[in-house]
């Protein structure tokens, strides 16, 4: 892990095209902007977590569905 320190207003780059900028130090909170690609996804780590949990368990649902529950839905329609 990289660990920099950085002030108000000041920026680091990643990757020539990821901006992160530092817009507020307040007490023990940092507020932070990011600028970035629209292809470039950004999510807090926590949601980033409950999306992943979210996928896996979707994964997991898809892989109980059955040859004959398929058959059942052709049947349906």
């Amino acid at each position: 892990m990289l660990a920099l320190t950085r002030k108000t207003g000041d920026a680091i780059m990643i990757n020539n095209n990821i901006e992160i900028t530092v817009l507020e130090v307040r007490g023990d909170q940092v507020k932070i902007g990011i600028s970035a690609p629209k292809e470039v996804s950004i999510y807090r780590k926590e949601v980033y977590l409950e999306i992943q949990k979210e996928n896996e368990a979707a994964q997991e649902a898809a892989q109980s569905i059955s040859l004959d529950d398929i058959e059942a839905l052709k049947n349906l329609l």
